[in-house]
This record gives C-alpha cells, sequence and structure tokens, in this order.
C-alpha cells in the first residue's frame, strides 16, 4: 500500500485515504467583505469541494494570528483545534521533553480560571472531549463540545495561549505524570525503532531528540541555574506567540457569530514575532550511508524498512513526486513486489510512503512486513527492492500512469466526507500550518500535473549507496543500547551490500479496471431502514440515503453460523476463514481498492461478516469475486500457512499490548459468551491446515443464516438484486432462532480479582461495577453516572495523586448490559495502593451523589443525551451504527431515542439508587502486578449466569 500524502504530523493523527487527484472545484464563495473590521483581516476563501455546502470564512488578526471558521448549520456539536508551530525539535539540548512537559501544563489554570481541572471539568459537563499531542515542529490543542457551550469553551481555551499560571505546585505532579507516560511506551516496537534511529542519524538535526521527557530530563538543574519553572515560562514565551498560531473553529452557528467569538477571544494572544523555527542541519549525516541497524523488538515480530534521504516532499505538494513513486513501489497487485514476496513466503505487509519530514529532509521508506523465512533472506529481498526500482526507472515515468493516479481519486475529493467537526478542526489547523490557506482543503488531493525531471530527482535517490536498512526483530542480539527505550541495537557500514537474485516476475501495474464511470447522486431518502426481504434463512434491510453527497454504498453481509464460537477450535476456524479469503483476494482486488472499492472479511462470534463500501458504480464485480473466492477458491497450504502465521503472531503478541487494553481484553473474557482468551486461540490454531480449513468451508456453507444490510445511494430495486445474487450463492437455510445470541453475564461477589496474562511491568486496577440488569433504565442511569464520575476521579487520581498516567473513569456496557470501568494504570504504584485510593474515592463521590441536586445534574443529563443522538458523520459510520442496532434486535432503529428519552428522565434520587446497589453487587476486580500469573478465567467464571434482560 502506498502511504497517504500528509505532514508528519498530520499522517500520524489522522490515517486513512488521502489521494491525490485533480478535483472539481466549486468557486470560492466570498461572504460580505469584512475587511478593515476592527482587529481582523479579511482573505480569501479556501477552495473546497462542489458537494461541501458549510461556509468558510479565513481570518488574520491585527497580532498575526491566522483562523478558519466553518459554519455547518447541521453540525451537532462545535469543535476547536489551535496549532502551535513549535514541538519538540526545539527542546533545550539539556531538558529534553520540554515541549511536551509544556502542552501539559497549559491544561492546569489560567489567570481566569485558576483551577487546575476548570477547562477539563466545563468540557465535561457539556458533553465534549479534549486532549493535545506535541510533535517534532507542531503542538495542537483540540477540543469538542455541545453547540450552546462553545463561548465558555472558548473563554477557557485561548487563555491558554494568553495566560496560563504554570503554577509551582502542579510542576511536580505533572512531571511524574509525562514520566508515567514515557514509562507506559517503553515496551512500544515502534517507539523502540525510533529511539534506536536517532542514534544512526544526524544528532545535529532537532528532530532526533528524546521528545517524551522524564522524571530525569525534566529535574531542576544545580542552584543558580534557571529552575524548571523558569525553563518552562521561557519556552512558552520564547515559542507561543500570534504569529506562529492556526485557528481553526467549527461548528453550527453562523460566520458572523463565530468570527466575535474568536476575534474578542484571541484577539489578545501575544504578537512575539516569532516564526516557525526551520531545520536546517540534514536529517542524515554527511558521508554515514550507506547503513544496517538491526533493532531487538519486545514483540515476535519482524520488519524491515528501507530508509532513504530525500528532500522533504511537502515542497512539491502541488505535485507530489514521491507520492506517484510509492503509488507504485507500495502497489500490492499482480506483478507488485509485495505479490512476489508473499508467493516467495518472505513477506505478508508493505508499505512505501514519505516520514520523519523536517520541512528540508526526509525518509522515503519502503516498510515490509516479514515472515520468520523473510528475516533469513534480507539480502534477496533488498535486490528485489532495486530491481522494482529499476523497473520504475527503466518504463514507470510515464504520464498516463500520473493522470490515472489524479482520475483515481478525484471523487473522493469531489464527493468528500469530512467526519466530525473535531475531524475537521484538527484536520484545517494542521493543514494550515503547512499549506497556503486557499488550500487547506485541497492540498492532500492535488495533483498539478506529470513533472518527469521532478520525479526522477527523487527516484534517484533509491539507490543501494543512499540506503539505511533497518530490520527489527527478537532474533537481534546488539552491541549497545539506546539511552531512552534501552533498545539493543547494532550498526555495521557495509563497503558492498551482499549480493543476491532478485524475485522473478516483477512487473509494473497495467490500467485499472475498476475505475468507476456513473457517479450520478440518486436523490432518493429514507428515514430509517426498510426490511425489504423476509425469508428463511434471508433478511435484507435497505435505507436509500443522499444526504452525505456521495454515490457510496455500504453493504454488510452477515454469514451466520450455529458453531461459529462454540468451541475454540471453531473460533479460531472461523478467523483463518476471513484471513484467508481477505489474503486469497489482495492481488485481484488491489486495485478496485485503489478505485475506491472496498472489501473486508471479519470473523465474529456468529459467524463471518462479508463488508463492501464503495462507489456504487462496479461494486457487484466485486462481490461477485469475493463470492466466487468464498465458494470454490482454492485453498492452498501456502495460503493457509500465511494468514496461520498473522494471526498466531497476533495472539502470541496479545501480551505485549498496553497493559490497560489487556484488562479490558479480559473483561469481555469473563463476561461475554461465546469469547476465547487469546491463549486458547493460539492452542487451537497452531496445526490447522489446509484441509482442514477446506473441511470447516464445507460445514460453514452447508448450514447458513444470512442476513443483509444495504444503506447509500442505491434503489430498492438494486438492493434486492445484488443481495439475491449473493443469497442465491449461498443458499442460507436457517432461521434466526438457530443461531445463538452473545450473552452477557452476570458478576458474582464470589470472584476472585483476575490478572490478564501479560509481560508488562506496570500495576493495574480496573475495578467494573455492573448494573442489576439490561433494562433501558438500567444503562441510562449508568450511563449518567458514567458522566458524572469521569472528571472527579481523573482529577482527583490522576492530576492530585499522580498515580499513573493512563487514569479513566467511564460508561462501559458490555453488549447491552450496563457497567462503570474505573481504570489506573501506574509504573511504580502496586494496585493494592491503587484499590485503596479507589476505595476513599468511592466514598467521597457517594457523598458528592448526596448532594447533588437537580440543576448540577440537569447539563451532565443533556450531555449523555446528546452524545446518543449525535448526528453520523459518515456513510459508513452511520451503517455501522444501524448495523449494530440490528444486531441487537432493535429493528424499530430507534433503540437510542429511547434510550436518550430514558436518560432525561433520570433523577438525582434514582442515581443515588442505582449507586447504592451497585456496591453491594456486581464488582469485579481485574489486578496486575509485575509477577502475578494469569488467572484462567474461563474456569473461575464457568458457573456465572446470564444477566437478567428485566422489564424496565
Amino acid at each position: 500500500m502506498r502511504i497517504p500524502f500528509f505532514p508528519t504530523a498530520v499522517t500520524t493523527l489522522l490515517g486513512g485515504l488521502a489521494l491525490s487527484l485533480t478535483p472539481i472545484l466549486a468557486s470560492p464563495s466570498l461572504a460580505d467583505d469584512h475587511e478593515g473590521r476592527e482587529g481582523v483581516t479579511r482573505v480569501e476563501t479556501p477552495l473546497v469541494s462542489p458537494h461541501d455546502n458549510r461556509d468558510y470564512r479565513i481570518l488574520t488578526l491585527d497580532n498575526g494570528l491566522s483562523a478558519l471558521l466553518v459554519s455547518d448549520p447541521e453540525a451537532d456539536k462545535a469543535a476547536a483545534s489551535m496549532n502551535v508551530g513549535v514541538g519538540s525539535a526545539s527542546d533545550s539540548s539539556d531538558l529534553a521533553g520540554l515541549a511536551h512537559f509544556v502542552e501539559h501544563m497549559l491544561f492546569l489554570g489560567t489567570d481566569e480560571f485558576p483551577e487546575a481541572d476548570a477547562y477539563q471539568r466545563y468540557i465535561s459537563r457539556h458533553g465534549g472531549s479534549h486532549n493535545a499531542f506535541t510533535a517534532s515542529q507542531d503542538t495542537n490543542y483540540f477540543f469538542n463540545i455541545e453547540p450552546d457551550a462553545l463561548p465558555g469553551a472558548l473563554d477557557r481555551f485561548s487563555r491558554f495561549f494568553i495566560a496560563p499560571l504554570f503554577n509551582a505546585d502542579q510542576l511536580e505532579s505533572e512531571r511524574n505524570i509525562v514520566h508515567s507516560e514515557f514509562q507506559a511506551r517503553l515496551r512500544d516496537d515502534g517507539r523502540r525503532i525510533h529511539d534506536a534511529l536517532n542514534q544512526v542519524l544526524n544528532p545535529d538535526n532537532p528532530t532526533t531528540g528524546f521528545a517524551v521527557g522524564s522524571r530525569e530530563t525534566l529535574a531542576d538543574r544545580s542552584e543558580g541555574e534557571p529552575s524548571l519553572r523558569e525553563r518552562v515560562i521561557d519556552f512558552y514565551e520564547s515559542h507561543y506567540g500570534a504569529n506562529v498560531m492556526h485557528l481553526a473553529v467549527v461548528a453550527p452557528q453562523p460566520l458572523d457569530e463565530l468570527e466575535t467569538l474568536v476575534r474578542e477571544r484571541f484577539v489578545d494572544v501575544p504578537d512575539r514575532n516569532l516564526s516557525r523555527p526551520e531545520v536546517e542541519a540534514p536529517l542524515v549525516k554527511a558521508d554515514s550511508l550507506p547503513l544496517a541497524l538491526d533493532v531487538q523488538s519486545v514483540r515476535d515480530s519482524r520488519r524491515v524498512l528501507f530508509l532513504f534521504p530525500i528532500t522533504d516532499p511537502i515542497n512539491h505538494y502541488r505535485h507530489k513526486p514521491a507520492e506517484y513513486l510509492a503509488n507504485l513501489l507500495g502497489h500490492e497487485g499482480e506483478g507488485s513486489l509485495l505479490s512476489a514476496l508473499r508467493e516467495a513466503g518472505l513477506a505478508d505487509r508493505l508499505s512505501a510512503g514519505v516520514t520523519r519530514g523536517d520541512g528540508n529532509e526526509a525518509l522515503f521508506s519502503i516498510d515490509i512486513s516479514l515472515t520468520r523465512a523473510g528475516a533469513d533472506h534480507l539480502p534477496r529481498i533488498q535486490a528485489s527492492l532495486f530491481e522494482a526500482i529499476a523497473l520504475i526507472a527503466d518504463d514507470g515515468l510515464e504520464e498516463w500512469r500520473y493522470d490515472e493516479q489524479a482520475s483515481l481519486a478525484e471523487p473522493e475529493f469531489r464527493f468528500q466526507q469530512y467526519g466530525s467537526p473535531l475531524d475537521s478542526a484538527m484536520r484545517l489547523a494542521m493543514n494550515m500550518a503547512h499549506f497556503p490557506l486557499e488550500d487547506v482543503n485541497y492540498a492532500p488531493y492535488r495533483m498539478d500535473g506529470f513533472q518527469r525531471d521532478q520525479i526522477q530527482s527523487y527516484l534517484d535517490a533509491l539507490r543501494p549507496d543512499n540506503l539505511l536498512r533497518v530490520y527489527s526483530g527478537p532474533d537481534v542480539q546488539g552491541e549497545a543500547v539506546s539511552p531512552w527505550f534501552q533498545v539493543s541495537y547494532r550498526v555495521q557500514q557495509p563497503q558492498d551490500w551482499a549480493s543476491a537474485e532478485p524475485l522473478a516476475g516483477l512487473s509494473l501495474p497495467g490500467p485499472n479496471p475498476f475505475i468507476a464511470e456513473d457517479l450520478t447522486l440518486l436523490e432518493q431518502q429514507d428515514e430509517k431502514p426498510q426490511h425489504l426481504v423476509d425469508e428463511e434463512g434471508f433478511s435484507l434491510w435497505h435505507q436509500a440515503d443522499a444526504r452525505f453527497d456521495t454515490p457510496k454504498v455500504e453493504w454488510r453481509f452477515s454469514l451466520q453460523h450455529p458453531n461459529a464460537a462454540t468451541e475454540a477450535q471453531d473460533a479460531a476456524l472461523s478467523r483463518l476463514l476471513a484471513g484467508w479469503l481477505g489474503d486469497s483476494l489482495n492481488e485481484q482486488l488491489y486495485m478496485a481498492r485503489l478505485a475506491g472499492q472496498r472489501f473486508e472479511a471479519y470473523a465474529h462470534a456468529r459467524g463471518i461478516t462479508l463488508s463492501f463500501s464503495g462507489w456504487r458504480d462496479g461494486q457487484e464485480l466485486v462481490i461477485r469475486q469475493v463470492l466466487s473466492q468464498l465458494i470454490e477458491g482454492e485453498i492452498t497450504e501456502a495460503s493457509v500457512a500465511r494468514v496461520r502465521y498473522s494471526l498466531e503472531r497476533e495472539w502470541r503478541n496479545a501480551p505485549q499490548a498496553p497493559l490497560y487494553r489487556q484488562a479490558n481484553r479480559t473483561l469481555g473474557e469473563a463476561l461475554v459468551r461465546p469469547q476465547w482468551p487469546t491463549s486458547t486461540l493460539l492452542e487451537a490454531v497452531r496445526d490447522l491446515k489446509a484441509e482442514d480449513l477446506r473441511e470447516f468451508r464445507r460445514r460453514f456453507l452447508d448450514e447458513l443464516r444470512l442476513e443483509a444490510m444495504a444503506i447509500g445511494n442505491l434503489n430498492a430495486e438494486l438492493a434486492k438484486r445484488e443481495a439475491r445474487l449473493v443469497a442465491e450463492a449461498l443458499r442460507p437455510s436457517l432461521s434466526s432462532d438457530q443461531i445463538p445470541d452473545l450473552e452477557p453475564l452476570q458478576v458474582s461477589n464470589d470472584l476472585p480479582p483476575l490478572h490478564p496474562e501479560t509481560s508488562r511491568k506496570e500495576s493495574l486496577v480496573l475495578r467494573y461495577l455492573q448494573g442489576p440488569d439490561r433494562s433501558l433504565t438500567s444503562q441510562a442511569r449508568l450511563a449518567v453516572l458514567g458522566q458524572l464520575i469521569s472528571t472527579p476521579f481523573y482529577t482527583r487520581l490522576r492530576t492530585e495523586q499522580q498515580l499513573g498516567y493512563v487514569v479513566n473513569a467511564s460508561y462501559m456496557p458490555l453488549l447491552n448490559a450496563p457497567g462503570l470501568t474505573l481504570l489506573v494504570q501506574s509504573p511504580d504504584t502496586p494496585s493494592e495502593e491503587i484499590q485503596a485510593h479507589i476505595d476513599t474515592f468511592l466514598e467521597e463521590f457517594s457523598q458528592m451523589l448526596a448532594g447533588l441536586d437537580e440543576e448540577a445534574l440537569s447539563s451532565h443529563r443533556q450531555a449523555v443525551r446528546d452524545r446518543l443522538l449525535q448526528r453520523d458523520t459518515s456513510l459508513g459510520s452511520m451503517t455501522d451504527r444501524l448495523w449494530r442496532s440490528l444486531a441487537y434486535g432493535d429493528t424499530e432503529f430507534n433503540r437510542r431515542e429511547k434510550l436518550a428519552a430514558r436518560v432525561m428522565e433520570t433523577s438525582p434520587e434514582s442515581l443515588r439508587e442505582s449507586w447504592a446497589t451497585l456496591h453491594d453487587k456486581g464488582v469485579l476486580n481485574i489486578t496486575f502486578d509485575p509477577g502475578d500469573s494469569p488467572s484462567d478465567v474461563l474456569a473461575l467464571t464457568a458457573e456465572l449466569s446470564p444477566l437478567p434482560q428485566s422489564d424496565g
């Protein structure tokens, strides 16, 4: 695959498709001219697609701050994002992590809102969320909130950039939190590779430093030197100024109202006459290449990166020469490098693109996930890569290929779905910092024409003497240890790379046959899904939808089997079959994927779901190919071995996952049936062969129920035709009552604390408080309790008591079983002590509830209601919501409305009543300290009964 084109910070946060193209553009809307208004200068509006009906306004305040306002009358949330043009690359050499630490400190009180939790408490009370991140050259702060509360949120948010307090009494606690964040990432292999790579890059390049920070790096210095607080203030005043800030606000309010909100609150951001720091030192030291870096991984996973220093292609975003090459090298179709590596059993995934861009230089990366055999054949893989590069040099620089890349994605921009207001605000603020204002929407898609010489200059950099090869695997025995993540690594500077014979059969891709032609928008709009087919063995739901202005369709086909997961081996075989189907079609459907047709097969407790997403035109061809492969495709030993290895790697590495994720997985294994631990699945899949999968496919297809849903820009007639095509091929025969339901179990107070299977070194407590039944009343009450408990739990145990970086309390239903989770992950506080802190907090929360009145409850209740009824922001997200509703048996598709109404009926007294019962029963503790043995979760929970439904 090709990595999408974005600035480095944007790529990290905004994954997803960002293809380049020459779009059909709407004329920029010229709103009333406000140029000359006091404190603000108007400039042009950005280029937008013809189906973007939002109103835009770009402002430059007199202090130099740039703001982009987006009025979206249909938005049910308001959002803002402030991008500051400074990051960890500006850390002082003696204070690593300072930029990140400043980011943390800004949340802890300002002149007008001095309480450490004033901002968080306000955002939470009004149904919002907030966060921030520090990248090498950017720091981004963002939030969303109920629209009516936007003025108050901007009051608090703007003071971050005008008058933060940097309270001395908060410095030590937040230094501990940053250290906990660092500790939580010590076993992240991506960060470990990054740490080792920094040791061989140019130390004079400021992006190669330690960015997170720790107790050690953020400690106060010797007497007579500036204190940590003085250094924080100095960094803030040296790098935070209006003219390196870019603000984006997306909200339903009219532009004039948004302009007033922004102008009044941000005009006082100091103008310090700053400019974005530029990186001048090269990323790679002169004469240091070629170089081989081997890095020891924690996970049982093998990976090789081929990195080539290049000019940062952000300077050529209008033509995207590096992305042109990434598209060819990252291709996955017949004749591609990945296809040859898969066929030889050497690799299972490959991506190509640009990383580590600093505005001056970047690294062109080919990232290959290896099999065990692949790790033993790096010279041959390398020779095959350079053979693929030579093919491009000889025959690949052709204008038609560039034009096809542009035309493939032209409709992606024309029918762009912008996601949530928060997604839009973050994307726009970051793009404002890196592209001309007119291109903040258009830049990731823009391809202004084929520039052969420009592409050739990037291709010329992809040569053996300019290569930094990084291999990561558990077998590496290093000769040095990296300073921060303690990674064992070794470095070699080969005079000549080991020669090897490249793999045969490499070729360049031909023209794409899947490009959609009919992109007509149909106007039909249904209010909810209609039951078009209701037969024994087969059910079809359909909703024509035009509200997203895109001629796309989302299909879901649930192939349900009564024994898909009743035994661990059947569950493993279901996953193997789904994985084989996707793997065996990878080459055939890769071009379809490029052309906007997506397919995914995934296994679950009831069977396997086939998911299709893409343009209406051409989708039937993809559905037919998938069906043909599922029913008749050859299941070979090689393909089964490849998928089995991938599953084994996933399940074998599960104990390496972040501890809080493992605790949540243990919770599901304990209280949902059927559910199998990863260790059990690993044991079950180990000896499965192609013949086992062929027999399972036969049994699986012989006994099926088919549930289908089509949502999008298609009429009922086409939906019926395409669904009938699937039903006639699969011949489903089982009724719905022959398919077992998933069941949540009722917690017993006899259960001991459960320990996850993990190799992590932190401590953890996850306390789960389960509701008495699955009624809407119980769900509503616990959802409101989750809203009430979230901020005070975080403030007390994280901000004040500094127990760890991962601290949260929230409503967490398991299927339709309501519950609250209280979670603390700590690098150095044992679980017994964490439990004591939680007990004390719960006593305090009980007292807080005792004094809760209707006025104090109303905003929290409204926040839960609004969250439940949140607008769908894409066709895919709407389909997923409706598909989940159907799985719950909600055939009226109004469960969330009913639950929202029940939320508004909650009273302080009803919450106190529910809270009291949560302490008496229904409490499950999942704990871990280094050295704890994993619990036999299935055995300990074998006698649990289903949680009652109740008619409440």
